[in-house]
């Protein structure tokens, strides 16, 4: 009768009764809270409902509101979160002191307040590594697209605009022998230069962290400028991190110093690019074609001055959205909570 009258209170007043009577805490264990602000993937899902967890997860096909978030963070253990999650002092202090580890379903982590979460002791984990093949391939995708002007071509389908066959219409760039320039040359970076050496790319620059000379042969890859990269590349492909170093690295100046014939696509983020200063350059037809998977802000407004350019194709942030890549990174925060909510090393761990 006792056992039962306990079970049938609150996480706080179960664990005041557990001392009061004098019980084993191993025959009252109580289930570690883990939120989950978003549905993961089917195999990743099924497997975090199988844990034991008391679990508090947002079922709609949106983001958890800033106010529910707030709530159910209380008393959590562990966090499972998405890019579009701001986890900022406010969130991380309304956890308490049972927060152990926040881990995000992304690559990127700047919506995470790190000098925070070291304060109060939370590992922070990501999932690194897994989106290099998705996010090249759409990446090469963009770069296509933004040359053979896909956008105009499937407008002109779609709107009846497609006659008798003629010889100076919808005519777009093609790849061999010309110059292909990375910003960028990390995992993402260089599964580009490789897919797109495919397609005859003759010579590759890139701009980065540091050289890479195991590049040279395989690539025909030099380590250069970035000005020398804007001026002499004929594809210019942004994979970069964000960091104040490339905050807005391309900027109206950077688009004045690339050739007017030159392709432009980012698949890193949206704050690499002056977005303001894309659209001017795009306006004064300064390039030839844009591509871009990442924006600012996501999602893009719909009256945004990009979407009236037929030469700039743009995709709403799926550079990672594959079965495959999103199903293993679900898998990765699973295991990043087992581990934080039990003390251990994160097996996908942030250093910060």
């Amino acid at each position: 009768m006792l056992r039962s009258s306990v079970l049938s209170l609150t996480r706080p007043r179960l664990a005041t009764a557990i001392a009061r009577h004098g019980f084993h805490s191993t025959a009252f264990a109580m289930a570690p809270k883990v939120v989950a602000t978003r549905v993961l993937p089917a195999n990743a899902q099924a497997r975090l409902e199988k844990e034991n967890f008391d679990l508090k997860q947002w079922k709609e096909d949106s983001s958890m509101p800033r106010e529910t978030l707030l709530k159910e963070i209380q008393g959590a253990e562990g966090l499972i979160c998405l890019l579009s999650d701001k986890i900022d002092k406010d969130v991380l202090e309304a956890a308490g002191p049972s927060l152990k580890v926040v881990t995000t379903l992304s690559v990127g982590y700047d919506h995470i307040d790190l000098a925070t979460a070291k304060k109060n002791n939370v590992q922070v984990g990501y999932t690194p590594d897994v989106l290099t093949d998705a996010t090249a391939d759409l990446t090469v995708l963009l770069t296509l697209a933004a040359a053979r002007k896909m956008k105009q071509g499937i407008r002109a389908v779609e709107q009846g605009e497609w006659r008798e066959w003629r010889p100076n219409w919808l005519c777009g760039y093609q790849f061999a022998g010309k110059t292909l320039g990375m910003v960028g040359m990390g995992r993402i970076g260089e599964a580009v230069a490789r897919r797109l050496r495919a397609f005859g790319i003759s010579r590759t620059l890139y701009w980065g962290r540091r050289e890479k000379p195991e590049l040279h042969e395989p690539l025909q890859a030099e380590f250069a400028s970035f000005d020398k990269l804007l001026t002499e590349s004929d594809y210019i492909v942004a994979c970069c991190a964000m960091t104040p170093e490339t905050k807005e690295i391309f900027n109206y100046d950077a688009f004045k110093k690339m050739k007017r014939s030159a392709i432009f696509v980012n698949s890193a983020r949206g704050g690499v690019v002056k977005q303001d200063d894309l659209i001017r350059a795009l306006d004064e037809d300064l390039l030839a074609g844009v591509g871009l998977d990442v924006t600012t802000p996501e999602p893009l407004p719909t009256n945004s001055a990009l979407l009236k350019h037929d030469n700039c194709v743009i995709l709403p942030h799926i550079g990672s959205a594959t079965i495959e890549a999103r199903e293993v990174m679900g898998e990765m925060c699973i295991d990043n909570v087992l581990a934080g909510i039990q003390g251990k090393q994160l097996p996908f761990a942030l250093k910060h």
